[in-house]
This record gives C-alpha cells, structure tokens and sequence, in this order.
C-alpha cells in the first residue's frame, strides 16, 4: 500500500499517517519527492485499514500495489531511482555510465593496464572478477582476497569505481570493504540469503538477471535487497539461455524498455554475456542504448587471446575505445550522454 500525501501537506500530517501505519502493525516508509511524500507500507496490506488512513488530514490518496514486488514497483515510486555508486558515477539519470574491464583479475599488470585504458577511452568504473563461479570446478576461480586489492590498487591509480561480484556471504563482507558496487552473478540472482545479506551491508547492489529468470523474477529479487533498507539496486539484464546456438545467450533488449515501464530503478546492459561473442558485444551494445539502457557492463581486456576466462566475448582496446565513441553519439542523439571522470 502507498500513501499519497498531498502537496502542502505538513511534516506533522505525514507523522500522523506513520503513526497509524504503527499502530496497526506495520512498517512506514516515508519517501519525500519534488512535489510530495508518499508513505509506503510494508507488510500484508490486505490487513490494513486503508479507509481510516485515506481521510486522515493531508491525504491526497491510498493506491493499493497490486505487483508481487512492492518496493521495486513503479506505483512504489514514480520518479526514476538514481544510483550512484561513486563519487560522479549515477545510473538512472541523463548519464549513460560504461563499466569496462576483464571478466577476471588476473595479474597486477593486467588489471592495471585494463583500468588505464578503461580511464582514457572513456569509462568511468573498472568490472573485474576476484571471485568467478565457473560451470567447471576445474576452471580458473579467481584470485580471491588479493584480486580485491589489486582492484582497490587500479582505483587508487586511475580514479574508476569498482564493480566485483559476491558469491557468498563471506565474501559479500569482503567485496563491501573493497569495491564500490557489489554485483550479484546470474547464478545467484535466486539465492535469496545472499541478497537479503548484501541489503544489510550499505552498498549499491547491481543484480544480474538470471540465466533463465522472467523480469518478474528479476524484480522480485531486486525486492529482497530493497526489503532490508537498502534503496540502491541496479538491475542487468546479460541475456536467458534458449534452445538457439548461434549465440551464448539471448540478449534480451526488450527487458530494457519494459523494466523501466514496471520499476523506478535503472538497468543496464552486459551485451559480453549477452551474446558471448565479441563481434556481437558493440551492435548490441549500441542498440542497448537506442533502448534506453542506464548504462553499458562490456568486457575489454588488454590480450583477449590470453584471457584466462571469457576471451572470446572481450573487446580488443581498440575496440572499446571505438565502441565508447559511437556510444556517445547514440546517447546524444536521444538526450543523454555517456559520463566522464574529471
């Protein structure tokens, strides 16, 4: 249930209505706009007097949510979530950020060079993994703790976030301490546990759609994060598994538009993952921002040839920085524009 408060209505009105969501054993969740503030509540709404809280003074409406996800819906909130995740680097806004890096950290070497070439085509934070669920137990898993540092290093160095992903709760605790963003893997977007932990932990939270998750899925996932307090959710869709094998995956540019018609909160593009294949990764990317995407998640390493993981969907440099470019000019040609550090 949402309250709708009316537009001159005063601080001690908006009070009242929390009190009575409190008395009737429920959560308020004051959300103050431009114009107005709107009181949401959280809990079973079906149990609430809704009709003694619509003629209290100072309410303009009670909208009853109807979507399983509450907090994610946009009848929670009208107006676009805006993340920022550093210091200049907003997602759902004008701004189309790119986020670039190896699918993996693999060396001091590498991860710096990335970074440095990330900074200088025009990126604005740095993706690396330092924890890799692999579908083989054989596979390079990531170098762990010290892939961290050498991520936190990289942005000491060049200025860019850091976007790295948790795959437990242990090392959610270490991703917090080190990285900007905590990103939640595909493989994970359902582990339910994990997401109410990284809700409690005061971090920005980019959630991977899942490899064969619906956006109801999706949303409801963003919905445990949200439920524990933490407001700062970036969606990604990185494209489902279908029965075609022409591409990695299906990379679904129409989960854009349609997230942005059911949720307040951004979503942005990982065309790497979404196709699998680097000649596929920058026409994807480009209509990924013609459809609207709150920012770009691309793989870029400096020699993908001796990528430890995922080389065959990562840009050449000379391809991001190409890519970067013609990103600007899609953005500019639909009123936004693709940020850089200053």
């Amino acid at each position: 249930m949402l309250v709708v408060m009316q537009p001159n209505a005063s601080s001690s009105e908006i009070d009242r209505v929390c009190e009575e969501i409190t008395r009737q054993g429920f959560k308020p969740l004051p959300m103050p706009g431009e114009v107005r503030t709107a009181v949401g509540l959280l809990g079973d709404d079906a149990k609430v007097d809704w009709s003694y809280i619509e003629g209290l003074p100072g309410v303009a409406s009670v909208l009853i949510v109807q979507k399983p996800y509450r907090q994610a819906s946009r009848e929670w909130k009208g107006d676009n979530t805006i993340v920022e995740i550093a210091p200049g680097v907003r997602f759902g806004g004008d701004e189309v950020p790119i986020v670039s890096g190896p699918c993996s950290v693999e060396s001091e070497e590498q991860i710096l060079t990335s970074a440095r070439l990330v900074r200088a085509a025009g990126g604005t934070a740095l993706r690396g993994g330092a924890f890799k669920p692999r579908s083989s137990p054989y596979a390079f898993q990531g170098l762990g703790k010290q892939g961290l540092e050498l991520l936190a290093l990289a942005r000491r160095e060049t200025g860019l976030a850091i976007v790295t992903e948790a795959m437990d709760e242990r090392g959610a605790d270490l991703v917090a301490e080190y990285a900007d963003c905590i990103q939640i893997g595909a493989r994970n977007m359902q582990n339910y546990s994990l997401l109410r932990y990284v809700g409690t932990l005061g971090k920005p939270v980019m959630l991977k759609r899942g490899m064969a998750a619906t956006i109801n899925d999706l949303l409801l996932s963003a919905e445990y994060v949200l439920a524990e307090g933490n407001p700062n959710v970036i969606l990604c869709e990185r494209g489902v598994r279908t029965f075609d094998s022409a591409t990695r995956n299906l990379f679904d540019l129409t989960a854009i538009p349609v997230v942005h018609k059911l949720s307040h909160l951004p979503i942005v593009a990982d065309p790497s993952h979404g196709t699998g294949l680097r000649d596929k990764v920058t026409p994807m990317a480009r209509a990924a921002v013609a459809a609207g995407a709150d920012g770009i998640l691309v793989e870029m390493h400096p020699q993908p040839d001796k990528a430890l993981s995922d080389g065959a969907q990562s840009l050449y440099p000379e391809q991001f920085a190409e890519l970067v470019l013609q990103l600007r000019t899609i953005a500019q040609a639909i009123g936004r524009s693709v940020p850089t550090l200053t």
